[in-house]
């Protein structure tokens, strides 16, 4: 499914609260419109005759009210829409993560981690809970600029409208290029918080030896990579405002060209021609802050396909259909021709063949070479793996055949380090 429509999924048990910033945006974009049109009046009957001007200044004093409560809670609205899916969002995904079995773990870094639940989930926040009400809000805005000017008088407004299209292929292109350099940018971001949890873990042994300086440059060299990333990126979202600036440039000129050969002609009053200056005056805002919004957008698709890469990564460590709960320990637990190899090294079999069983009550200690498979045995024991091969039994049961909940409830660790 395309990231954007998932995401946008999050969103559906907090319908009510956006189609509340819904209304508020129209009576923003109304509001906007409003003033727009006041230009008219305001050239044609106000300036010339002198009358009108208590209406005309009650009109602008309440549209402007009615445009800033109307922006306040369109603004309160779509964040609190947007921090509620992130909350969302970021909690699954905690969850999925926590859910996964030490295959899992082992294939990845901590920092990784992190950078999933941290990094990807802030990239995707700022648009969601920001952008997105943005994006919404100043569409509207524009869409009532330009209906507007359509009825005014349809030829002017093609002119105005003219380069709009072509801001169209580069804005899809500029996209791609932000939404391929963010990711491989939050990769290296990844790697870089990998690099100081490492570290920071570690910091005994790299005092120990003396490592502060490789450390350094490793450090180092992963946040050059980072910054060239990020000025790739800085580079495509910088490109797009002054575009949009000069074609807004010609788009004035073609108006104050056509307008005045309009107003010669006797087909365009003056206010007419004020009321398209002014709304292509307050089209420029709306304009301006929409062409970085397809960067952002593309910013947080490029962490929001990493995020569901993780949530729809499934755990090895899963009740099958129809698992039972596994009653009290009483005879043994017992493994049979029992074998074991990583997923990277599906070749080399750490176990292979083991059989024993132990009996409830008595003490067992695994001893062996550093590397021979001890930790591992032990393991297999919670499910923290999957046997490759044969089977671990408990009182006769085969513990894949019960809950993953009620085998663990049974089982206690003191790790190395307690």
């Amino acid at each position: 499914m395309n990231p954007l429509l998932r995401l946008c999924r999050y969103g559906y048990p907090y319908r009510v609260w956006f189609a509340l910033a819904v209304v508020a945006m129209l009576v923003y974009a109304a509001a906007h419109t409003g003033r727009a049109y006041l230009f008219k009046p305001i050239f044609d009957e106000v300036l010339p005759q002198r009358t009108g001007l208590a209406w005309v200044v009650s009109a602008v004093i309440g549209l402007t009210v009615c445009k800033g409560l109307a922006e306040y809670f369109s603004v309160y609205l779509m964040t609190g829409v947007g921090e509620r899916m992130v909350r969302d969002l970021r909690s699954q995904l905690f969850g999925r993560i926590l859910a996964q079995s030490a295959g899992f773990f082992a294939r990845r870094t901590t920092g990784g981690l992190m950078s999933r639940i941290t990094n990807d989930i802030n990239r995707i926040q700022q648009v969601v809970a920001q952008t997105m009400g943005d994006l919404l809000r100043e569409s509207a805005a524009l869409a009532g600029l330009a209906g507007l000017l359509l009825y005014q008088d349809t030829g002017l407004a093609l002119v105005c409208l003219t380069g709009a299209p072509v801001v169209v292929y580069p804005l899809i292109r500029l996209g791609q290029r932000v939404r391929r350099t963010t990711r491989r940018g939050q990769e290296e971001l990844e790697h870089l918080s990998h690099i100081s949890a490492e570290a920071f873990a570690g910091h005994r042994i790299v005092k120990a030896f003396a490592g502060e300086q490789y450390e350094q440059q490793r450090f180092d060299q992963a946040s050059e990579r980072l910054y060239r990333m990020n000025m790739k990126v800085t580079s495509s979202v910088s490109a797009l405002p002054p575009l949009m600036e000069w074609l807004g440039a010609f788009a004035v000129v073609g108006v104050l060209w056509y307008g005045s050969r309009e107003i010669a002609a006797g087909e365009l009053t003056p206010g007419g021609f004020s009321l398209f200056v002014g709304a292509m005056l307050l089209m420029y805002a709306p304009i301006k802050r929409l062409s970085r919004v397809n960067a952002n957008i593309q910013q947080a698709l490029a962490a929001a396909e990493r995020v569901f890469e993780t949530l729809d990564t499934r755990s090895e460590a899963t009740d099958k259909p129809g698992a039972r709960r596994l009653p009290p320990l009483e005879r043994s637990i017992a493994f049979q021709e029992v074998s074991f190899a990583y997923d990277d090294a599906p070749g080399e079999m750490v176990l292979d063949r083991v059989s024993f069983e132990v009996d409830a009550g008595q003490v067992v200690a695994v001893v062996g070479l550093s590397g021979a498979g001890k930790t591992t045995l032990v393991n297999l024991v919670p499910r923290f793996y999957e046997v490759t091969g044969g089977s671990i039994a408990i009182d006769g049961a085969d513990i894949r055949d019960v809950t993953v909940e009620s085998l663990r409830s049974q089982i206690g660790i003191v790790t190395q380090d307690t």
